[in-house]
């Protein structure tokens, strides 16, 4: 029995085998060892990756590369190179006469971390008196390379970190470029500063409201809302063609005696070398009757409610274009469907984010709000001890009668107004990243400059900056509060927003919340406000017998840490006066 199993075995061996020069071989199908043992790559959009996997029994063999039912290849070795991000599923087999083998491999196309920069304000002409000086700052989207930075001024090498002294030495023109680089790419800032002597820099204002709506009896100011270079200028204004005599400033206030349209134009002149510099505008200021005319009563009907939201612009923020907490919907390219998004979460009880500093909304009701003794609105937000994101309130009467809130705002005073710290006339412009999942850069009218942080970790949208907002930049004007938060760990893990007094929305007041409540569950709460305390331009009390239209805005200009900025949450405004509990 032992014979016969020898001889089976030996029968088998020789079936199996060949004689080849009297040597005996064994024929076996082609074995295929990747070069990677995961059988996944990855390669860069617009890189070439090699795959070279090693091969046995591969004698005379054919190659075949395939993907999506299409062969790409039928070398041993696979070049391979795509320009759409994505994963791709690949198959090579290896054939010969004795069989065939197939590995599947997967690779991930994956795009380019270029280094997108930008530098803020770098999008407008840049002019600078001689012995003056300004920073610049860059800023360049995030990326997991080694990335280095480079200035060069008049094609020279002045500093290799994100920020730059500039000092204004020479006369003329200077081009500044800012690389920033890794081994994905580089990209490039390039822009020009002119150096003028005093005289030679011009004079620019801007006016961002050039037509005004008040009641006979009130008094208004009337100024551009930014001024650059206007040392040495001179004013002068006219109503009607008649001279003022006593408006030799950039401002004139106007007392509104009677009621009319008054056509009022101003003049600048700034002597230089070349002669009279001049700059002009024409505004408008149309005079209702005396109060009262257009007040809209209550009737049975009216609700203790906003009505319509009337205008929504933020500053850019963690919660803007936001899809999932912040609600956004992509559809909101344009200010009247910012406005729609505005009153569908208004209605449903969520809050509205008004981002950075001066991003603000506009609300309505459908009857005036009477001015009666002690709290006559209040403003729904969010706050609760140690988080107060404080919004400033400003009233407004349709005192032209449109229905439309273009009359004069008056802001309500709170315990801040007048204090050390408060600025009246502060203005933050922003501007637009250059890429997706940048920070916001901005500038003050105090020569500071800072960003709002991109939040990967908790906000994942591409941009901060508002979606129909279309210019490359915006500029928000306001009061803005002496931010008060602070790092109480110490080392950024907890971060304390302490409240104000009293006057302002979303705010821990101990005062106008009527409430002693801690609402650790960040619950909505109120702050309520009397009408009573509108000031005017310059700071004094203004008699309202009622308003029709609210507007609140972020009041302050910060940002704690791993929360990010400071943004005033609004929730809803009500009619206290309408008000009932559980309404």
């Amino acid at each position: 029995m032992k014979q016969l199993t020898y001889i089976l075995f030996f029968a088998m061996l020789i079936a199996s085998s060949c004689n080849k020069d009297e040597v005996i071989t064994t024929t076996s199908a082609p074995e295929i060892t990747l070069d990677n043992e995961s059988g996944i790559y990855t390669v860069k959009i617009g890189d070439e990756l090699r795959i070279s996997p090693s091969y046995k029994y591969s004698e005379e063999a054919i190659y075949s590369w395939r993907s999506d039912g299409n062969e790409i290849s039928n070398s041993p070795a696979l070049i391979y190179s795509n320009n759409t991000p994505g994963t791709y599923y690949i198959t090579i087999t290896v054939t010969t006469d004795s069989g065939e083998a197939s590995e599947e491999i997967r690779i991930e196309v994956m795009e380019r971390e270029i280094p997108y920069a930008s530098v803020a304000g770098s999008n407008i002409p840049i002019l600078m008196g001689i012995g003056s000086s300004k920073i610049f700052v860059a800023t360049v989207a995030e990326n997991s390379l080694e990335t280095t930075y480079s200035w060069n001024l008049d094609g020279v090498w002045v500093s290799d970190t994100l920020t730059y002294l500039f000092k204004a030495k020479e006369l003329g023109n200077h081009e500044v470029q800012f690389i920033a680089k890794n081994s994905d790419g580089a990209d490039t800032v390039n822009f020009s500063i002119t150096v003028c002597t005093p005289e030679e820099l011009p004079v620019s204002w801007y006016f961002a409201q050039k037509e005004y709506n008040t009641s006979a009896g009130r008094t208004i100011r009337i100024a551009p809302t930014e001024i650059i270079n206007a040392e040495e200028c001179t004013y002068e204004w006219k109503i009607e063609n008649r001279i003022v005599a006593n408006a030799t400033e950039a401002e004139l206030i106007f007392i509104a005696e009677s009621e009319g349209i008054y056509q009022i134009n101003v003049t600048a002149t700034k002597e230089n070398k070349e002669g009279l510099l001049t700059l002009s505008e024409t505004l408008i200021v149309n005079v209702s009757e005396t109060e009262g005319k257009y007040y809209r009563p209550m009737s049975e009907v009216s609700h203790s409610d906003w009505n319509k939201v009337y205008e929504y612009t933020p500053a850019p923020g963690q919660f803007i274009n936001e899809t999932l907490t912040g609600g956004f919907n992509g559809s909101e390219t344009s200010p009247e469907k910012a406005i729609e998004y505005a009153e569908r979460r208004l209605k449903a009880g969520q809050f509205v984010s008004l981002g950075g500093f001066g991003g603000y909304i506009v609300a309505g009701f459908d009857h005036s709000i009477d001015n009666n003794d002690g709290y006559d609105f209040a403003i729904k937000g969010n706050s609760f001890s140690g988080s107060s994101e404080p919004g400033i309130v400003w009233v407004m009467q349709d005192e032209n009668g449109d229905g439309k809130p273009n009359d004069i705002w008056y802001e309500l005073k709170g315990c801040e107004t007048g204090a050390e710290g408060t600025i009246q006339d502060y203005a933050v412009t922003y501007y637009k990243p250059v890429a997706p999942d940048m920070p916001v850069l901005w500038s003050d009218n105090l020569g500071n400059s800072g960003q709002i942080d991109y939040l990967s970790e908790y906000h994942k949208q591409e941009f901060y900056y508002p979606a129909w907002i279309q210019t490359d930049s915006y500029t928000l004007y306001g009061t803005r509060l002496e931010a008060r938060n602070y790092d109480k760990s110490g080392n950024g893990a907890l971060w304390i927003q302490p409240e104000y007094e009293w006057g302002y929305a979303d705010n821990f007041s101990p005062i106008d919340r009527l409430s002693s409540d801690s609402n650790s569950n960040a619950q909505q709460n109120s702050n309520h406000f009397d009408i009573a305390n509108a000031i005017d331009y310059a700071g004094n009390p203004i008699e309202l017998k009622y308003i029709d239209f609210v507007k609140v805005q972020c009041g302050v200009n910060a940002k704690s840490g791993w929360t990010g900025e400071l943004s005033t949450e609004v929730f809803g405004f009500f009619d206290y006066s309408l008000f009932t509990p559980n309404s």
